[in-house]
């Protein structure tokens, strides 16, 4: 298995202003895997620490953080020295040691030569409760599910994305229905590891199934043991709707749909909490399509997306043969699969501020707005050959874009003003003269 990211780690290696890394993601997206990988591939040893695993190991950043002292008690813990610039000090599960995030900001500071990377489950309700939480002395790196061309290298398919990663329209035509079919199975299986292995190593759906089902359950047994008590109703409510309120023609979360009378106030905490750990994802309204986009979003209208489209096939019960064969009673929810699929390959997309964008009388709707190389780009989902894209041409008569894109299961193609990109070639925006 391969990871874009890595050459984002590879990178934050040979910056010599590096700062300590702290890899952010929901449970059972990679983050250990890609640590470690990184450790074997571009360092000479690595020391990895996992503190749910080992609670002894928190002890030794309980008492202060002198980084020398910590990094004598990591040696002896680990049986080997540790060496500046040649060891990768990997911190798993860093949530269940509080001092060991504090004690980034020492090593920053005082200790700058060790090279050090955290992640952990849930680290982002502790981010955002930590009080000595060392801001501006970490970096970042969100890590999400495989988009669809780590996808296709994963199953062998490395022809296939190399031709996304350098795309000649004219060629990627004329593979235009195998990698309609590979689309296909990327949206059934989606692009968390586990799943992904699977079908990589037997494509066998029933497995890859079972294995979506255990992450859900994963993720609400993490609902009654970290979240507050009094919040997890309510997060189970909010979890179970979102394929309905998907479903809906206008895709605007509904609290009222959740139950009758429900408000903001009543949920915002558990929307809080589901978001804050990468669970699910808002995708707010525009009050107009302007730059910066971010200033111009209505906080209390938005759409919400869950982190993976595999999780949300399974959330759905959606069998693999309705996906992959077709069925007319699936027409509906088809579209809001594949809206689910853009988005989540525009997450993964570094740098990519995402919106979208409805007339105020509700008639016309553009499915995402693009913040791209100083350009605002709207974006309207297909999800069949349909290329009628009549609330993409309010838009564009109102606000006058430099070019509109329509993304479809049509192939590539330029139009007066608007470029239709196949559905499976979205990573390809940033590439686009548009």
């Amino acid at each position: 298995m391969q990871r874009i990211d890595i050459q984002y780690l590879i990178e934050w290696k040979k910056n010599k202003n590096r700062k300590p890394l702290i890899i952010r993601g929901a449970r059972q997206v990679g983050k250990t895997w890609l640590m470690k990988e990184f450790g074997k591939t571009a360092y000479t040893d690595m020391v990895y620490v996992n503190f749910e695993a080992d609670p002894v190991m928190r002890t030794l950043f309980e008492d202060d953080y002198d980084t020398e002292r910590i990094i004598r008690g990591l040696q002896i813990l680990a049986g080997k020295p540790i060496q500046p610039e040649k060891t990768l000090i990997i911190l798993d599960e860093i949530q269940e040691a509080p001092g060991a995030l504090t004690s980034l900001k020492y090593f920053q500071e005082h200790a700058p030569g060790y090279h050090i990377i955290a992640a952990g489950s849930l680290l982002g309700i502790t981010l955002n409760r930590s009080r000595s939480f060392p801001v501006g002395k970490t970096e970042f790196l969100d890590l999400h599910p495989l988009s669809f061309p780590e996808f296709l290298q994963a199953i062998n398919e490395d022809q296939l994305a190399a031709l996304l990663r350098n795309p000649d329209w004219q060629l990627i035509n004329t593979f235009h229905i195998k990698f309609i079919d590979r689309l296909k199975q990327y949206y059934f299986t989606g692009g968390m590891p586990e799943a992904v292995l699977a079908y990589a190593t037997n494509a066998d759906m029933t497995q890859v199934r079972t294995i979506q089902r255990n992450i859900l359950a994963a993720y609400e047994q993490d609902f009654s043991k970290h979240a507050p008590a009094d919040i997890v109703p309510r997060l189970r409510m909010i979890w179970n709707a979102v394929p309905a309120q998907l479903a809906k023609e206008n895709r605007k979360f509904i609290y009222g749909h959740l139950k009758t009378g429900a408000r903001a106030k009543d949920f915002e905490l558990a929307l809080s909490w589901l978001t804050d750990n990468g669970l699910l994802y808002k995708v707010h309204n525009l009050s107009k399509p302007a730059l910066p986009i971010k200033a111009y979003e209505e906080l209390n209208n938005f759409k919400l997306f869950l982190l993976d489209t595999g999780l949300l096939c399974a959330l759905a019960a959606l069998d693999a043969r309705t996906l992959l064969e077709g069925n007319a009673v699936f027409t509906e929810f088809k579209g809001a699969l594949t809206e689910q699929y853009v988005y989540q390959q525009l997450r993964s997309l570094k740098e990519l501020p995402v919106a979208y964008w409805s007339a105020d009388n509700a008639r016309s709707e553009v499915d995402f707005v693009l913040q791209e190389r100083g350009r605002v780009i709207p974006l309207e989902v297909k999800a069949e050959e349909n290329l009628r894209a009549k609330s993409l041409r309010v838009y564009y008569e109102k606000f006058q874009p430099v070019r509109a894109l329509r993304t479809s299961m049509s192939g590539y193609r330029e139009e007066s003003w608007l470029t239709n990109l196949p559905l499976y070639a979205i990573h390809t925006i940033p590439m686009l003269d548009v």
